[in-house]
């Protein structure tokens, strides 16, 4: 029994080394993919000089959005029922959905001020890149109706947002501050879990975009967005109750700060942060939550 035994030993010690080769070679192999696709991007976005990467994935992200939320409008100018209300509305919706999804993880896919002001007062986004990222959306949104105005060729207001006639401006600025409420309430609650930059949320906030635009849009345009409205007012010439764009917006989303904090607490967490900020070196005020 004793030579039995002795001579099983070798083999056992034979399956272990066969093993832990192919374990060996997978640490490696993984331990690469991190340096490759995680650390090393991580080291490069350390660097302040790479905060532009951010700023022009906002630009280039809301430029996209007012393409296809202004040029709605203005196509629908020079092509009378080409395109209905409820396409008009829905266009966005997608199109966030498809800018979440594909630059998410650069800049945390804000494409509006009054999202990157709740994302600040929620305690996941640093105030010092607030300005930059508000002016990049702004810019970003003057650029498309520029575009719009020279490819469609009608004026830039009929792609903007006016409050609709017969309702008075405070009414306009009701419905999108209650709109707002609900897209920032969707952002910050899909940011805390599923994140901004991943599929869950980019069904999320795009279904809401599209729902928001098709009940309420008749009063105010369903807007919900600043830079949105700012951009083809600008190139148009028209501020018409502009103030109710921006007010409106504003007022949703610190209520939407408040009632996110009621249902989970502050934030500043891991994956609020990450969703806020993207996955490119992410700052948070409190690693330790989730």
């Amino acid at each position: 029994m004793a030579d039995e035994g002795r001579s099983r030993a070798p083999l056992g010690d034979e399956r272990r080394e066969g093993t832990a080769v192919p374990v060996q070679d997978a640490e490696v192999g993984v331990l690469a993919w991190i340096d490759r696709d995680i650390t090393g991007p991580m080291r490069d976005f350390r660097d302040p000089d790479q905060e532009w990467r951010r700023l022009f994935s906002e630009l280039y992200g809301t430029f996209f959005l007012v393409i296809v939320a202004a040029g709605a409008g203005m196509m629908g100018e020079a092509f009378p029922d080409a395109i209905s209300r409820s396409a008009a509305v829905v266009a966005p919706g997608l199109m966030v959905m498809a800018i979440i999804m594909f630059m998410g993880k650069v800049s945390g896919a804000h494409l509006n001020p009054a999202v990157t002001l709740a994302f600040s007062l929620r305690g996941d986004f640093p105030w010092r890149r607030v300005p930059g990222y508000i002016i990049t959306q702004l810019i970003g949104a003057t650029l498309a109706a520029l575009v719009l105005r020279w490819a469609v060729d009608v004026s830039a207001v009929f792609g903007s947002n006016y409050v609709a006639a017969g309702y008075s401006e405070g009414r306009g600025y009701l419905m999108e501050a209650l709109l707002t409420l609900g897209l920032v309430s969707v952002i910050l609650g899909t940011a805390s879990g599923a994140q901004n930059i991943g599929i869950f949320s980019a069904i999320g906030v795009g279904a809401y975009i599209a729902l928001a635009g098709l009940w309420g849009s008749p009063i105010s345009g369903a807007s919900m967005n600043p830079a949105r409205t700012f951009g083809p007012d600008l190139v148009g010439g028209n501020f018409g109750d502009y103030w109710v764009y921006v007010a409106g917006p504003l007022t949703g989303a610190v209520i939407a700060v408040v009632g996110a904090y009621v249902l989970r607490g502050p934030g500043g967490g891991r994956s609020g942060s990450a969703a806020a900020q993207g996955d490119l070196f992410t700052e948070e005020r409190r690693p330790g939550q989730a």
